[in-house]
């Protein structure tokens, strides 16, 4: 039973790979067997992470950049699987979010889950390869002051949707919802709007899940191996939330 999860001969690129659950992924579907391509701004890291890891390679790439993705694409003559992980988050109803704000989560958000995997579905097609969204609840229901955020994770499941009906039998693409977890992006969120009062907003963050803690990376690393996995063959274009139960509450 367990070989429906083995990803043994598989080359799987993972981007925002350096941290949070972009790190829990690589080191998930590394244990599962697969070759990692880890793609992070953060270079020192993504290396460092590459050394830990078995048969992972790290490269620096800005994903909002049209021609380094290309870069980095034309380079690769084979993938299997492709993780789009990578993205940022702002704080603010409508009424206070700049256009400068708004359009740069979109660029990172979006344009760059387009621009990576514009370039890589040649390369999946070849294979009948897996793609696996990181959305959010964000993107399922109303998140208060959240207004762009929400916005850009909508539009990523609405992209995984899209490529599936486009690609039915050629590609398998999902997208993973998670709630609230415990990463650097929620402490960097802590850190730029709570510094001041940081325990109380990271229990009110736990509290907002009706499990009552946050989510931890390897849960949705888990979850993400599974989708990629050929024990999810029939899945496809499904967006699956794991949020401690904030969706059904």
């Amino acid at each position: 039973m367990l070989d429906f999860f083995r990803l043994d001969g598989k080359i799987a690129l993972v981007t925002g790979g350096a941290s949070g659950i972009g790190e829990a992924t690589v080191r998930a579907l590394s244990e599962a067997g697969a070759q990692i391509l880890i793609v992070d701004l953060n270079a020192e890291r993504g290396h460092s992470l590459a050394a830990e890891v078995p048969h992972a390679e790290s490269f620096r790439c800005d994903i909002t950049s049209e021609q380094e993705v290309a870069s980095l694409f034309g380079g690769l003559d084979r993938l299997d699987i492709l993780i789009n992980c990578a993205g940022i988050g702002a704080v603010g109803r409508l009424d206070e979010t700049s256009l400068g704000d708004f359009r740069q989560l979109f660029r990172v958000n979006v344009e760059g889950t387009f621009l990576v995997t514009r370039s890589a579905l040649p390369l999946l097609l070849k294979v009948r390869g897996s793609i696996v969204n990181i959305g959010s609840v964000a993107g399922l229901v109303g998140v208060k002051r959240r207004f762009a955020y929400c916005a850009t994770k909508g539009a990523v499941h609405a992209m995984t949707r899209q490529l599936a009906t486009d690609f039915p039998t050629e590609l398998r693409v999902n997208c993973v919802a998670p709630g609230t977890v415990d990463t650097p992006f929620v402490e960097g969120y802590l850190e730029k709007y709570h510094s001041h009062e940081k325990e109380r907003v990271r229990a009110e963050l736990n509290q907002r899940q009706p499990m009552g803690r946050l989510g931890r990376p390897e849960e949705i690393a888990r979850l993400v191996l599974y989708l990629c996995s050929p024990a999810a063959d029939f899945m496809n274009g499904t967006v699956v939330a794991i949020d401690g139960g904030w969706t059904a509450a």
